[in-house]
């Protein structure tokens, strides 16, 4: 296990502003914020989400990215501008310690005055294709399993830069967040592993997902979410 404490480096938050392709919003550029920030059911005051039926809401209401997988992305991509600095992948929190290896559904974390609970890990959608302009930035992200994961918001408080996070409970020690996207993002159906998954508590879009390969023994089609729509074509 990773250690149950480690220090929030940076804060992050940002607008929803108009986006690459057509009629297409994003608030995935995030900047360091260095005064304390309300944490509400849906997030830190202040911050935005470009399109509320994919991103936010009280399922995702923080994003957490795993700072050390940095170097791992500068060693693929080579030195891309992005990641010189946090928040190259949209983050609320970044700090390091912390990985999907290490860290498991539903664990609870205090951080500041809050109270936070992890909800799901992160499904990588085409925005980080055209941000990093690297044609399949999204389906690397997928395919490696550094995601990094989202948080609910159990208590509400005030969080700052430089608070320590802190796991004080663990009720799925045997579920870690890069075995549950290992079998989200399987290219097979395991019945029995997608019923223990429905054990779990798992976010209402994971379920539903879960659901659905019980029932169909079918994976989903990831291309809408992992390509988006179509650009604009030039004349």
């Amino acid at each position: 296990m990773a250690s149950t404490r480690i220090t929030l480096d940076h804060l992050l938050m940002g607008p929803a502003v108009a986006f690459t392709r057509p009629g297409s919003r994003s608030a995935i550029v995030k900047t360091p914020y260095t005064g304390a920030v309300q944490v509400a059911e849906n997030g830190l005051l202040g911050d935005e989400q470009g399109d509320l039926r994919v991103h936010g809401g009280p399922e995702k209401a923080i994003h957490y990215y795993p700072r050390e997988h940095y170097a791992a992305w500068a060693e693929e991509l080579g030195a891309h501008p992005l990641l010189t600095q946090a928040g190259a992948f949209g983050e609320n929190f970044s700090a390091t310690g912390w990985t999907e290896q290490t860290m498991c559904l539903a664990d609870r974390v205090r951080v500041g005055s809050t109270l936070l609970e992890i909800s799901q890990g992160r499904m990588p959608c085409w925005k980080l294709n055209d941000r990093f302009q690297v044609a399949d930035m999204a389906l690397r992200v997928q395919q490696t399993g550094r995601t990094g994961w989202y948080f609910r918001v159990l208590e509400g408080g005030v969080v700052k830069a430089g608070d320590q996070l802190e796991v004080v409970e663990r009720p799925y020690e045997h579920w870690s967040l890069s075995r549950l996207s290992a079998v989200l993002f399987s290219k097979t159906v395991e019945l029995e592993i997608a019923r223990e998954c429905l054990t779990l508590p798992l976010a209402a879009s994971w379920r539903r997902t879960m659901e659905r390969r019980v029932e169909k023994c079918l994976i989903e089609d990831w291309s809408p979410r992992i390509d988006g729509p179509a650009r604009e074509v030039e004349a």
